[in-house]
């Protein structure tokens, strides 16, 4: 989907007079620029880019669809100005802004630049959540291609990972092996900070590496890519040493919960069914209590979007959206198990974009 057509599903959307949008990723869906600085508005139909000079080239050679301004002061306030030029001769008038990306501060200077340069009633900013996001759940084709690509990159990288694998190196170890292939295999950073929790860490569901020794017990890698702006999730546990038949049991029952899941996943399904469908099999095996976060979320320019699969969310899925699939079961003390793809819906079902193989694997 082109930036103007993607501006015009926003505008359809949305009955603003005029929005501003400061949210990057959002800038970057509308209108195609990558830079850390900017702000893009709209009004009367006109689309505007703002930035600052560090980015003057950039912004030729990356934004769509909009006039580009660049100049020194805050791009918001700058885009805000802008709005005033188009509205002032109304009477009234409602704009948008992102109130979960603008900051207190940063809405009441917006809110004075718009007062002192109108000087009358009538004229509001209108606090909005998701106007940009929602579009975003639903890939188009080009999305897709590019996240396969981030899935793809990842999962090569894999097999390289836990041959480097013994019980004498540290988790930082690992982590700095991971990453350095991810980079040399192309991409440009990691989606988050990279999981690799062994033993007792393994058990708490957001580790960070440390210098503890990997030993003998599971071992949760759980890291992304970023390739072309676009982000890939998976997480794979594997044992070192000896397993024994608990461990096995446990990887058994998060890989059928997530299976379970990954079946679950279909267009008009509401996001809570499908994280129901991985804890009704945890509870069979009495493990439910020890699945203590939801079951996935949106991925696509950031790590985390939506939908959000977990209890309660009655979002019903639709074809292009792309989520994870990551129950998992930490035993307090002892150690835990993740199992992670994306799963693209479809028409007809879902797709699993991860190719890396699932089955227990023992080192």
């Amino acid at each position: 989907m082109r930036a103007n057509e993607r501006q015009q599903a926003f505008r359809s959307q949305n009955t603003w007079d005029a929005f501003l949008i400061t949210s990057l990723p959002n800038v970057r869906y509308l209108c195609g620029f990558t830079g850390s600085s900017g702000a893009l508005a709209v009004a009367d139909h006109q689309w505007a880019f703002f930035t600052d000079g560090r980015y003057t080239e950039q912004a030729k050679a990356q934004v769509k669809n909009a006039s580009i301004h660049v100049a020194s002061g805050a791009p918001a306030i700058l885009a805000a100005k802008w709005i005033v030029e188009r509205i002032k001769r109304r009477k009234s008038a409602q704009i948008g802004i992102e109130a979960d990306h603008v900051s207190l501060s940063a809405e009441k200077r917006i809110d004075a630049e718009l007062r002192s340069s109108l000087g009358r009633s009538g004229f509001r900013l209108v606090p909005t959540s998701n106007a940009v996001e929602d579009l975003r759940m639903r890939k188009d084709s080009s999305e897709i291609k590019l996240i396969r690509n981030a899935v793809q990159l990842a999962s090569s990288i894999f097999s390289q990972v836990i041959r480097a694998i013994r019980p004498s190196l540290k988790e930082n170890d690992v982590a700095a092996e991971l990453e350095y292939l991810a980079r040399r295999a192309g991409a440009e950073k990691m989606s988050f900070d990279s999981i690799v929790a062994s033993g007792p860490n393994s058990a708490l569901p957001h580790a960070r590496p440390t210098n503890r020794k990997i030993g003998r017990g599971f071992v949760v890698l759980d890291y992304g890519v970023i390739l072309a702006g676009y982000c890939s999730d998976m997480t794979r546990t594997i044992w070192v040493g000896r397993a024994t038949g608990v461990a096995r049991q446990i990887y058994a029952a998060v890989l059928e919960a997530q299976l379970a899941a990954i079946a679950a996943v279909a267009p008009g399904v509401e996001a809570q069914a499908v994280d129901g469908a991985a804890r009704e099999v945890l509870r069979k095996d009495k493990l439910d209590k020890y699945f203590t976060h939801s079951l996935g979320h949106g991925v696509g320019l950031e790590i985390h979007e939506a939908p959000r699969l977990a209890k309660a969310q009655t979002q019903k899925l639709e074809p292009g959206m792309v989520v994870t699939i990551e129950p998992g079961v930490y035993i307090p003390g002892k150690g835990g198990v993740r199992i992670e793809d994306m799963v693209l819906v479809t028409k007809t079902g879902c797709e699993v974009l991860t190719p890396t193989p699932k089955e227990f694997l023992v080192l």
